[in-house]
């Protein structure tokens, strides 16, 4: 599979979803019979499509709303949500504030401490409104903030950080032991991020009940630019779902992926599931709800990075609900409305009908799929040559 790239060394050619195709079968299937349930520690969910946990992207309206409409939004602990009384205020400020100066904004928003009392409320509100609680931290205070998100009735507890290790060296501080975290934490605990088969391996090993997969693909995030570290999504979910596979085949315990940012538009989301996703997790495309906090404009969760920011804001715009950016119907032509119908009908195409059926859809290697044909769409900047 490597290839020299110079004396005595060997890189490996790896790929993202612009690089990928699906391949229609010998059969194919009415899309509104299939099945597209995610299931994780026993909690079943309709839409396999995970709000990430950004700040422009959920709050305690939009996670609510989330699950209503059958998903989960990941509330994010180390954000405005929890530093601000009044969030809103600063939200604002956020998408008021000129280009060249929004990051310095962030990073001196996001020295406000966190307030404690604030994890618990926002959680407590959520499930008032009968909502599903799933929350997220690094790993630094996932001990402290597990124990406050859990009294006030979470579901669901997330560790997330740019790149999660079963090993990790330090000896400025003390390290989360992820397997005795998951061990004592009384709700499911989802892991992140890894993009590697031998990672993921040893993180579901921890007792992890999902993990995420992605280093830096996100609309929002610069890792990639700024550390130069990363795996193109395609051929890191297929390196995780051989790990979970064969973790499912040793242990009979089957542990779900979700493949974790770089993802705008229905096929990407469709090329996911179809490399071995149990679910995905997406912000830009949320952050376009008119819903999400962020009026118009996402940024990388470590935009407010205080020495060395690895996301950016960016604007989106607020295009349509969040009923029609995940059901329809779709106002847009660029694929970034009606996921789950894009899914359902790709599915149906393929002739898939669960997920297990599209883990096993043929896939092709055809970097000019997105530009065949389309040299008007390109030259009129619509559809998919937006």
């Amino acid at each position: 599979m490597a290839e020299w790239i110079g004396i005595g060394r060997r890189a490996r050619r790896c790929y993202g979803f612009d690089e990928i195709a699906l391949v229609p079968g010998s059969k194919t299937v009415n899309p509104n019979e299939v099945d597209t349930i995610f299931e994780i520690a026993g909690k079943k969910f309709k839409v396999p499509i995970l709000a990430a946990a950004m700040d422009g992207v959920v709050d305690v309206k939009f996670a609510v709303e989330m699950s209503r409409l059958g998903g989960i939004a990941v509330l994010n602990l180390d954000g405005v949500q929890t530093r601000y009384e009044n969030p809103d205020i600063v939200l604002e400020k956020i998408a008021k504030a000129k280009p060249q100066k929004a990051t310095e904004l962030i990073q001196s928003i996001y020295t406000q401490p966190i307030k404690e009392k604030l994890i618990s409320k926002k959680v407590s509100e959520i499930k008032k409104q009968k909502g599903t609680a799933v929350v997220s931290c690094i790993p630094s205070y996932a001990e402290k903030f597990s124990k406050i998100a859990i009294l006030a009735g979470a579901d669901i507890f997330v560790v997330q950080s740019t790149v999660t290790t079963r090993k990790h060296i330090s000896r400025e501080y003390r390290n989360l032991d992820l397997y005795k975290f998951c061990k004592s934490t009384k709700i499911p605990v989802i892991i992140g991020n890894c993009v590697t088969y031998e990672t993921t391996l040893e993180l579901m090993e921890t007792g992890a009940a999902a993990l995420l997969i992605g280093v830096g693909p996100g609309a929002a995030c610069t890792t990639r630019g700024v550390l130069g570290i990363g795996v193109p999504q395609v051929t890191a979910t297929v390196d995780a779902a051989a790990a979970r596979d064969f973790y499912h085949k040793r242990t009979g315990k089957y542990i779900p992926i979700i493949t974790d940012g770089g993802m705008s538009r229905g096929g990407d989301i469709c090329k996911a599931f179809a490399c071995g996703a149990d679910a995905v997790m997406i912000g830009s495309s949320f952050a376009r709800a008119k819903e999400a906090p962020g009026r118009g404009y996402h940024w990388g969760m470590a935009t407010s990075h205080v020495n060395l920011p690895r996301g950016t804001r960016i604007y989106v715009g607020a295009t349509g609900s969040l009923k029609e950016i995940l059901f329809g119907p779709a106002k847009v032509d660029d694929g970034s409305q009606n996921l789950m119908g894009a899914l359902k009908t790709s599915m149906g195409s393929l002739g898939a009908k669960d997920m297990k059926e599209m883990h096993d859809v043929e896939i092709i290697i055809a970097p000019t799929i997105q530009t065949e044909g389309k040299i008007f769409q390109a030259d009129q900047r619509v559809g998919m040559g937006k």
